[in-house]
């Protein structure tokens, strides 16, 4: 009998191309005009990303902008360009009120958008002790807050959740600590989520669950006790924890998060000089441990999405 080997697992790289922590002092890398973050988005798709997770800025002075017009233009941009998956955020920034939060993602109909499940204080002021050369004034104002609660209540949830309940649209469900994946069991028995879910536990941020090895595997521990084999697991490390991060939880089985909203690094002191490299790393990564990346179209089967052409944009 001639042995057959098993199809190797695929693994599902989602980038994040800009965000609304880092700010554009610190990085001359770091997109923030409507071009730079399509051709960020397009240079993280050909490098391997699966899923592309977006933001908007100001393109004067790179503040967070969560209008639906800051999003079109990228947006139409990557559409016409790639096939690859859309994840718009509803986090925007921690700033923001939960309406102005969720309009983009209202209005564009995704396949995926991101979903904090829970509140916590939310710590930048640690960015201060590395970049202290920063060339406008709401950076610093930004940055030096120290009374930051990024509000996530049960009720604003509930908001974001039911306001795109018609669109058919999945949501990377964001957990920032152990309680977050009890609130998003608390919404899957109520009925508002269903499987699979697709669950991005977030290590290293001020605020939320450390980024220790042991932190990791509690967070993957209390997941799969919660949700068993209902959920598609991926992580995603702050800063210098990111590649770590992802070489273990690719090795226990889960999906990554790279890009420069989550670390601005491609090495120990060594900024990253686009997106895509970052995710060429997390395919030499990927690949060095013998599994394959997955496509936009594995990505789509893997986590039940409703396909590009049922977007609005």
């Amino acid at each position: 009998m001639v042995a057959t080997s098993k199809p190797n697992r695929k693994v599902i790289i989602t980038c994040a191309v800009t965000g609304a922590i880092h700010t554009p002092s610190m990085s001359p890398h770091l997109p923030v005009t409507a071009q730079e973050i399509a051709d960020a988005a397009l240079g993280a798709a050909e490098a391997g990303a699966a899923i592309v997770h977006l933001h908007a800025r100001n393109p004067v002075d790179g503040s967070p902008d969560q209008t639906p017009e800051g999003f079109a233009p990228f947006l139409s941009v990557i559409k016409q360009t790639s096939t690859c998956i859309v994840n718009i955020t509803t986090g925007g920034a921690p700033t923001m009120s939960i309406e102005d939060r969720v309009r983009p993602a209202a209005a564009f109909k995704p396949e995926v958008a991101s979903l904090n499940m829970g509140s916590m204080n939310f710590g930048l002021f640690g960015l201060l002790n590395r970049f202290t050369d920063l060339k406008h004034q709401w950076e610093r104002d930004y940055l030096s807050n120290k009374a930051i609660i990024f509000r996530n209540s049960f009720a604003d949830i509930e908001y974001i959740l039911t306001t795109c309940a018609e669109n058919g649209t999945r949501f990377e469900f964001e957990c920032y600590d152990t309680a977050h994946l009890y609130n998003l069991k608390y919404f899957l028995d109520q009925g508002l989520v269903k499987a699979p879910l697709f669950i991005q536990t977030v290590f290293g941020l001020q605020g939320g669950i450390g980024a220790h090895p042991d932190d990791v595997q509690h967070m993957k521990r209390t997941a799969d006790r919660l949700f068993g084999d209902q959920y598609k697991w991926s992580v995603l490390g702050a800063g210098r924890n990111q590649l770590p991060i992802a070489a273990m939880a690719v090795a226990m089985g889960g999906n990554i998060r790279v890009g420069l909203e989550d670390s601005l690094w491609a090495g120990p002191g060594r900024l990253a000089t686009s997106n895509a490299e970052q995710v060429r790393l997390a395919r030499q990564l990927i690949e060095s441990l013998g599994y394959e990346v997955a496509t936009p179209d594995d990505a789509r089967e893997i986590l039940e999405l409703k396909g590009g052409d049922r977007v609005a944009f």
